[in-house]
């Protein structure tokens, strides 16, 4: 009998309970959408099969796509499609080889471990200006809204060069996009920010600078169109997803006192930690791991045919007992950075180097200068996004 898919989480520090029973069944499971069956892939070996991408596209294009069951267009107006439609040719996240691989070249420099070390300093500075206001406001902060959100917005506005004067805008925008209570107020932003990145880079191709953008410019290859939809993937990868984990992780560290003195007492601890975190919440799932077999082939034991859709969990994977000794108890001395948090292969986020270097900075300078910080709700009280396509808390109240 299929599985009922998606299936949602039931509690911040643990992937849906239905994932165990799958992965013990088998390592590739199938699933029954609206739009027909896919397959599930449970465990941490047959997700790097899958994610390395032999003989598996990952464009929605390609015939038996597993987004076709599941998309909607909630509501756009015919102007939010005009707008929305004219940037999609920078959306390469979607795009198989070799045409993938002709953005992923360029933007590979721009994300490199000596490039964000050079972006550091800046992070730092940010994150110390948001808990210097944190603090001129205290002792009582909601950390989703006044770190969360904000520092990745920040840090992109720096990579991307947006004047002081625009930043405001831009992070209302961005804050918009993740917060949004309704589609249609989602899809208003995403047109507001396009927009905005429009002028942009129109003004940034007049007058180029040495930044993330100017460099894409002066490097050619890509159209204004073009540019326009990579630096907004850009933004919407890099933002809504540390912005999430930011609190979620702020969070679990707080429920682990023992391991968050330990990492107090040897700074050189955090990026290890951060890779726990990473693993241990797995907060994007499945929604950026969809694929398509192109091929018949075998995953698991399993005979994949040409046109069959794939989803990889990567919860589950990344709680897979095979791969991870006790998969289920946090531990920042793991040492594990095998897992799928930023996915395999040729689709690998682009931007885990800065998401890294964002959640070390930030956790660790969180509770050095504020090291009473403490939640004022029970868990349970916490509003979490449980129907939501990235996981992460809606709102943490805070005091210290």
């Amino acid at each position: 009998m299929a599985e009922t898919f998606p299936v949602q989480r039931t509690c911040p520090f643990a992937p849906p309970p239905e994932y165990e029973r799958m992965r013990e069944q088998a390592p590739l499971v199938r699933a029954a959408l609206p739009g027909g069956e896919v397959w599930l892939v449970t465990r941490l070996a047959e997700a790097k099969q899958v994610l390395a991408g032999g003989g598996i596209s990952t464009s929605p294009s390609t015939p038996g796509h597993p987004n076709a069951a599941l998309s909607a267009d909630g509501g756009r107006t015919p102007e939010q499609h005009a707008v929305l439609g004219r940037f999609t040719a920078g959306h390469f996240i979607d795009l198989d080889p070799p045409e993938h691989s002709r953005f992923r070249r360029l933007l590979i420099p721009e994300f490199t471990v000596r490039r964000v070390k050079e972006l550091r300093p800046g992070i730092q500075r940010l994150v110390d200006g948001l808990i210097d206001d944190m603090l001129a406001q205290g002792p009582e902060a909601e950390l989703v809204e006044a770190f969360g959100l904000a520092l990745p917005s920040l840090v992109i506005c720096q990579l991307l060069g947006v004047p002081y004067a625009d930043r405001e805008f831009f992070q209302s925008r961005t804050r918009s996009i993740v917060a949004a209570r309704h589609p249609q107020e989602a899809y208003a932003a995403v047109v507001e920010i396009m927009t905005f990145l429009d002028e942009l880079i129109t003004e940034t191709e007049r007058r180029p600078q040495d930044d993330l953008l100017g460099r894409l410019i002066l490097n050619g290859g890509l159209t204004h169109d073009e540019l326009v939809g990579v630096t907004f993937l850009l933004l919407v990868a890099g933002h809504e997803t540390t912005a999430n984990m930011i609190p979620l992780a702020a969070l679990t560290l707080m429920r682990h006192p023992d391991q968050l003195a330990a990492l107090r007492a040897d700074p050189g601890g955090w990026p290890m930690a951060v890779d726990e975190l990473l693993r241990y919440h797995s907060i994007v799932d499945w929604v950026a791991f969809d694929r398509v077999a192109t091929e018949d082939q075998e995953i698991g034991g399993q005979l994949v045919r040409r046109g069959e859709g794939i989803f990889v969990l990567g919860a589950s994977a990344n709680r897979d007992e095979l791969a991870f000794e006790r998969p289920d108890e946090f531990d920042v001395g793991r040492g594990a950075r095998h897992h799928v948090a930023f996915g395999y292969g040729v689709h690998q986020c682009l931007g885990q180097n800065l998401a890294r270097a964002e959640l070390e900075i930030s956790l660790r300078t969180l509770f050095e200068r504020i090291p009473g910080l403490r939640v004022t709700v029970a868990d349970e009280e916490l509003p979490a996004k449980y129907d939501g396509a990235i996981f992460g808390l809606k709102a943490m109240p805070v005091t210290w």
